[in-house]
């Protein structure tokens, strides 16, 4: 069986928990659980490279994926 593990805003908890209960599929609610430190870590190295302007629009990042096919 498989396992997935998401993490849901607040409106999609509610969907999701609803979601679930209507097709009868059990799951676990862990509340409160922390991302890994890792996982923080690169949150706030992208938050620091936007703020100091380091990035590329959606539109740059596909024509650079374009070229280096």
């Amino acid at each position: 069986m498989a396992e997935y593990i998401v993490y849901p805003n607040i409106p999609q908890e509610k969907a999701l928990k609803a979601f679930l209960e209507a097709l009868e599929i059990p799951f676990e609610e862990i509340p409160d659980a922390e991302l890994p430190k890792y996982v923080l870590d690169g949150i706030a190295k992208g938050q620091a490279d936007f703020e100091a302007g380091r990035f590329i629009t959606f539109d740059q990042f596909k024509k650079r994926l374009k070229i280096s096919k």
